[in-house]
């Protein structure tokens, strides 16, 4: 049985139970008290777990992205296309003829998602495109698009059964854990019990190996990004949701780097290769708990982008194998001067 210390899953595991235990000791314990109020659980690890969410799912998306080797750095505008979309449905400003169907919104706003992530599939695995520079496309142009579905104002929605996403609850927890734990049950049966996840690693260490191997790469591109488009539109709906409306400019703004940096933080090489869906689970319960306890503690919110910047120096130096074996000679060292 392999060592736990072994496991993917270990290091952000330790980072995210260290964090906790330092939120714990300087909230004197307040950090993490849960009521129940009508049946429901509040707290603060509740909220962890439902603003989470976003970035559960967009990590798991980005995790089969990062792990061919390529990114998704327009995560954020299909997120706004998203919610403008089903916003506007739901508000009846367009599609008039659905009468604000709750059901058909998420439907077409789910498909508008799988297009956003064909369109980059189509530029990565046909047109050979640097996959950092075809989803800049969409991220540049995304927010217009959003903009122009939305006429270019903020939707606002009354809608009970759409708020249900991001602000209900089922047996005292909140919907979007659900949703995100549908998301990761269906991305492992996807790359554990089918050969889709060995096509994945393929790719990532050696496109042109794995589709001499027989691998049809372009195939399993394409789907790796419709997927990745589908978990950016579902964030978007959730997020959404939360604010009961669309706003197109704020809506996952800057949000990509957070998805990257939960998937880095879970151990997923940014080259591509080996990676693993339950370390990017963590990795993203990590990125939403520094938020959380930066803001319960009172610390302004600016400090945040500080935090998030010297997390990913860390994850950088700690990936880099230059590094990882100039520390190790000078511990090693050290260790040979203790001993004499």
């Amino acid at each position: 049985m392999k060592k736990l210390k072994d496991r993917m899953e270990f290091r952000p595991l330790l980072s995210l139970l260290i964090i906790l235990l330092l939120c714990g000791i300087l909230s004197g314990g307040s950090f993490f008290k849960i009521s129940i109020v009508d049946g429901h659980l509040y707290g603060r690890l509740l909220d962890i777990l439902r603003n989470g969410s976003r970035y559960m799912i967009l990590a798991i998306g980005m995790t089969m992205v990062l792990a061919t080797g390529g990114t998704d750095i327009s995560v954020g505008s299909v997120m706004a296309i998203s919610g403008a979309l089903a916003c506007s449905i739901v508000d009846q400003r367009i599609l008039m003829g659905l009468n604000g169907n709750v059901f058909a919104a998420i439907i077409l706003a789910l498909g508008v998602g799988a297009l956003c992530g064909a369109w980059n599939g189509f530029l990565v695995a046909k047109l050979k495109v640097q996959p950092i520079v075809a989803t800049l496309i969409l991220m540049t142009a995304g927010r217009g698009i959003a903009q122009l579905i939305a006429d270019g104002k903020i939707v606002t929605i009354t809608s009970n059964a759409y708020y249900y996403i991001s602000g209900g609850y089922i047996l005292g927890l909140p919907v979007p854990m659900y949703i995100a734990a549908f998301m990761l049950l269906l991305a492992l049966l996807m790359t554990k019990k089918t050969a889709f996840g060995l096509a994945v690693e393929s790719i990532g260490v050696n496109s042109e190996s794995a589709r001499l191997a027989g691998i049809k790469v372009e195939k399993n591109l394409w789907l790796i990004y419709v997927f990745c488009g589908v978990c950016a539109a579902l964030a978007g709906l959730i997020e959404s949701a939360g604010i009961k409306g669309a706003d197109c400019n704020n809506c996952g703004l800057m949000i990509e780097m957070d998805g990257i940096l939960a998937v880095a933080i879970g151990g997923t090489s940014l080259s591509g290769g080996r990676f693993s869906l339950v370390s990017s689970i963590i990795g993203a319960l990590v990125v939403q708990t520094i938020t959380t306890m930066i803001l319960a503690f009172g610390v302004a919110p600016e400090i945040i982008r500080v935090f998030k910047a010297l997390i990913v120096i860390v994850v950088c130096l700690a990936q880099s194998p230059a590094f990882m074996a100039k520390l190790g000679g000078m511990l090693n060292k050290k260790k040979v001067v203790a001993q004499e």
